[in-house]
């Protein structure tokens, strides 16, 4: 059950000091997880606050908290970028979902060649928006202090021109560079993870953005599907960088 909750307009707070929920995060924090006065919880504005407190006063739509510690956070870096490529059914969401639990700092959505799924029109705004929920409640249900931007959907062609300023690392199970023997701890770029949809990312693809200097790295001797590359490589860069 989750204890944190997100109020994106808190700016600063002090101990002592009573911080409210109202709408929808303080009936979540009523009827849902059945809070009680006394109860600890945290609050952040998923920018690094995060201000810990006891349950002064519930009422329908609004908490009361009196808070106990105030904490601020840096966001680490390098920052990890995970650039998904859009997938079909629900995968390329357990993706997103899984890595902002293990600490992604921001999300790219991926038109792929080879992706099935199509955010076209009306679409984009819509698939972006439900990738913005799964990211706000897994961010919460992991009690992190940010909260990940997704951004807006974006095309190979974008790819290719991040890679002049990022670390772009192409998750491709054929390269003969394993991710594990990378070295980003000395890293102060933006370091993105490119995950391809089902069918994996192009030779054309790989071809434009290795040229663009991208690098290409496999997780290990098997394929993993999309909704898991991209975690198990978070994984393994926490290790990397100390962070696990």
């Amino acid at each position: 059950m989750s204890s944190l909750y997100l109020r994106e307009d808190l700016e600063t707070a002090t101990e002592g000091a009573l911080v409210e929920l109202e709408g929808a995060e303080a009936k979540h924090a009523v009827t849902v997880n059945r809070s009680r006065a006394g109860d600890e919880i945290r609050i952040g504005n998923g920018r690094g606050l995060v201000v810990t407190g006891v349950i002064d006063t519930l009422e329908p739509g609004r908490v009361s908290v009196r808070v106990s510690a105030v904490t601020v956070e840096d966001e680490a870096t390098p920052r990890l970028v995970l650039v998904q490529a859009l997938a079909k059914g629900d995968r390329d969401e357990m993706a997103v979902q899984t890595a902002t639990e293990l600490g992604v700092s921001a999300i790219v959505p991926w038109a792929a060649a080879r992706s099935v799924s199509r955010w076209e029109g009306l679409k984009k705004e819509k698939g972006r928006s439900r990738w913005e929920t799964i990211v706000r409640e897994a961010s919460k249900q992991s009690i992190r202090s940010f909260v990940p931007p997704v951004h807006p959907i974006a095309s190979t062609a974008v790819l290719e021109k991040l890679a002049a300023t990022a670390c772009v690392v192409l998750l491709d199970p054929t390269a003969k560079e394993r991710l594990s023997d990378l070295d980003v701890a000395g890293e102060t770029r933006d370091v993105l993870l490119v995950v391809g949809p089902e069918g994996g990312i192009s030779d054309a693809e790989l071809d434009t953005l290795t040229a663009a200097g991208a690098v290409r790295a496999r997780l290990g001797d098997t394929v993993l599907r999309t909704s898991s590359a991209g975690p198990a490589a978070l994984a393994v860069l926490n290790v990397s960088l100390g962070r696990w």
